[in-house]
């Protein structure tokens, strides 16, 4: 057995204890007694599966989904510091939400509350413009196509200020806590809304793994491997804005987990994709879901925002890559 496969057993065996174990986890300890079997007390057990086991899970879909879409961009820009949101994804989600809360929607469609829905919808316009720019410039490569991306998170973000300042106190206040992330939920229906989503974002990413491996060498060798550059580009655009658009939509926008994740993740079981892949969706999910475990433990009864737990471990892992070797892909 190679190191690499080592490697991806301890992530996947990690992940599982992870999962496993932060539903326990919370202001109060609790064990399988408490919640299992005829001794279970019924508060106690309720709280579990209704609060705790649905945060964790996602938790665990929006960690999966993230990572995956940074790994995608990290080997589609060949760009380390590439992130999920690198294409405008977050600014355009971050846009739609904050216009529903400064309008006061509260209607729902199917189930789903007008932020989130306004949210994603914000994510498609962000695709549908970023894909209108690049398309604009004859021969455009993946340079301008992030270059698109990025004008377009700072349009976004121009605009999310204006919407912000002309807030009322309640208004902002709700803006900065939705912009900060978050994965407090009750009962199973927001997992069930991510996963559909982050599952057909992340299955497109895994299934092409080759051709990231080439994208990773360099668009000309990729070609002469048989590669349609153009072709999976756009689809590894689409797969990873679904996936994260579908996150963001219900958890607000987490930074640097689709930074961090791959990288630690290559360094555990090398940069091939068909390991990498894999690896990263464990190791992301994990990571958030114990992210989340600290946020919410670590000055209970009160919560920091996920979001704020994954920033603070996000900006020196950031530097560390600036000033490291590590940081290449290839």
């Amino acid at each position: 057995m190679s190191r690499a496969d080592r490697g991806l057993i301890l992530v996947a065996v990690a992940a599982l204890l992870v999962l496993a174990a932060a539903p326990f986890v919370g202001m109060k300890a609790l064990t399988p007694a408490d919640v299992l079997g005829a001794g279970a007390d019924p508060g106690e057990a309720r709280i579990f599966w209704s609060i705790r086991v649905p945060r964790v899970l996602l938790a665990f879909l929006a960690g999966a989904a993230l990572s995956l879409g940074g790994m995608a961009f990290q080997a589609l820009f060949r760009n380390p510091l590439a992130t999920p949101f690198t294409l405008g994804v977050s600014g355009g989600a971050a846009l739609g939400a904050t216009i529903a809360i400064r309008l006061g929607a509260t209607f729902a469609v199917l189930g789903v509350a007008a932020v989130s829905l306004s949210a994603f919808l914000g994510a498609l316009l962000s695709i549908a413009l970023v894909y209108a720019l690049t398309r604009l410039r004859a021969g455009s490569s993946g340079a301008t196509m992030l270059l698109a991306g990025v004008a377009v998170s700072f349009s976004f973000s121009s605009l999310i200020l204006f919407v912000h300042y002309t807030s009322d106190m309640s208004g902002s206040f709700s803006i900065l806590r939705w912009m900060m992330g978050r994965l407090d939920v009750v009962g199973f229906h927001a997992p069930l809304a991510v996963l559909p989503l982050a599952a057909a974002g992340c299955a497109v990413i895994l299934l092409r793994a080759r051709e990231l491996d080439l994208m990773t060498v360099g668009e000309d060798i990729a070609r002469s491997r048989g590669v349609e550059v153009a072709r999976d580009r756009r689809l590894l655009f689409l797969a990873v804005s679904v996936g994260v658009g579908g996150v963001v939509a219900t958890c607000g926008p987490i930074g640097f987990v689709g930074m961090m994740a791959p990288h630690i993740c290559r360094l555990i079981v090398g940069a091939d994709h068909r390991r990498l892949g894999p690896a990263s969706l464990l190791f992301g999910g994990a990571f958030l879901a114990a992210c989340d475990t600290v946020a919410r433990t670590v000055i209970a009864p009160a919560e920091i925002p996920v979001g704020v737990v994954t920033a603070l471990l996000g900006g020196p892992f950031f530097l560390w890559l600036l000033v490291s070797s590590r940081g290449r892909i290839v």
